[in-house]
């Protein structure tokens, strides 16, 4: 790889034209190609970076100096070898840049603060019947309120931005949902990035909420590990993404992976989608058949009251379908991997993907090679981390792609 010029006195007078986060020089190819590095290795010598990039040693020092003094990178331990000078590892400072992430569900919504390793520092949380652009609106603008009066004045200035999660044609699926049709058309019309961006002092980006949480996954969890994977998770409706090559593919439209809608084999007529077979609204409605309260699924999703049979028929029934679901995407994209998470405990997370994998064994995979089944690693708060991602990576860093070319 042929080094990249960078015109590092002219790059310290610039205005980022984005706003937020104040490393404004952070925008040249090399330097976003250092910071990915990073991210993806843990930390890095000088050495290792400019054998990993084949730009100069002396091109990588410079780099790697700017981002030092600008506070995106940390010297770690010098680690002395054989010969010559000790190396020094260098690691992304997590107080470098800071972003918000706003999941929006059809049940409830996250606010969190990230840091720029992906550790969450904040996360507020509400659950309500249905959403609103107007309830969303004030949940957000009173949140971010909330966080930024704790922060100093050179955190806020770090923040790089709003990264908002949401489901693509909110307005659809009212009546699995149970809100009134009036309040939810009231989406249609509501551009809720540039509703955020007018109440907001720092830029505000939008994603699909299952698109962000599978980038959050990318990034955060089983990335490194496979290079193409499907994934499936499980908030109030089942919705995934797609990997390919180390990078998310988010398809013509951006709602790649929409595997909710994947048409379903069902015993009664009417409409079937892998979304009536597997999501955690339908384990809501049995509860509520039992006669039983299911609102702990909205307010406590890391701890949900003992549901008993109800929630075991529910983890059985929904690892059948994720077994059926995944035989087919898995005949159309020969995928290494698939990836299970949801907007719940560990322990739920743990008893579907094994469910899952034995239901998948009990198929018959002729002509199919059978993907490895894991569970995702960044959990619950997936979509809210995948939503904060998007500021962080839109400036800082490069395709993840590129990190796994050429690379030993």
């Amino acid at each position: 790889m042929a080094d990249i010029d960078v015109d590092h006195e002219s790059a310290t007078g610039v205005v980022d034209p984005m706003g937020g986060a104040n490393q404004t020089r952070v925008r040249a190819y090399n330097e976003r190609l250092v910071l990915s590095l990073v991210r993806r290795h843990g930390a890095l010598s000088k050495a290792e970076i400019a054998r990993r990039t084949g730009l100069s040693a002396q091109t990588v020092s410079v780099i790697m100096r700017a981002l030092e003094k600008d506070g995106l990178l940390t010297r770690g331990t010098p680690q002395r070898g054989r010969v010559g000078q000790p190396s020094i590892p260098m690691s992304l400072n997590a107080d470098g840049v800071l972003s918000f992430g706003l999941k929006v569900g059809r049940r409830s919504a996250d606010l969190v603060l990230m840091d720029f390793t992906g550790k969450v520092r904040v996360q507020l949380h509400e659950a309500y019947r249905y959403p609103t652009p107007r309830g969303v609106l004030a949940f957000a603008e009173a949140g971010v309120a909330r966080v930024l009066a704790t922060l100093g004045p050179d955190e806020r200035e770090r923040i790089a931005g709003l990264g908002v999660a949401l489901p693509f044609e909110l307005w659809n699926w009212v009546e699995e949902v149970g809100a009134p049709m009036a309040d939810m058309d009231a989406w249609r019309q509501a551009d809720i990035a540039a509703l955020l961006a007018e109440r907001l002092p720092f830029p505000v980006m939008l994603q699909n909420d299952a698109t962000a949480a599978c980038a959050a996954e990318l990034a955060f969890g089983h990335g490194p590990r496979f290079s193409d994977f499907a994934y499936f998770f499980l908030g109030s409706f089942i919705g995934g993404g797609v990997v390919l090559n180390h990078a998310l593919y988010p398809g013509r439209t951006g709602n790649a992976g929409a595997f909710g809608s994947m048409p379903f084999p069902g015993k009664e007529g009417g409409r079937n989608q892998l979304i009536d077979h597997a999501s955690v609204v339908l384990l809501e409605k049995m509860l509520m058949e039992a006669g039983r309260n299911p609102s702990s699924i909205w307010l406590t999703p890391e701890q949900w009251d003992n549901f008993g049979d109800i929630l075991d028929l529910w983890i059985q029934r929904t690892g059948r379908s994720l077994a059926l679901a995944i035989a087919t995407v898995c005949s159309v994209i020969d995928f290494e991997a698939v990836i299970i998470d949801g907007g719940f405990s560990t322990g739920i997370r743990h008893a579907i993907t094994t469910v899952t994998r034995r239901q998948l064994a009990g198929l018959n995979l002729q002509g199919i090679s059978p993907p490895v089944i894991e569970e995702g690693l960044v959990g619950s708060s997936a979509r809210a981390v995948g939503a904060a991602s998007l500021p962080l990576f839109s400036r800082y860093h490069i395709d993840q792609s590129v990190l796994f070319k050429d690379m030993v």
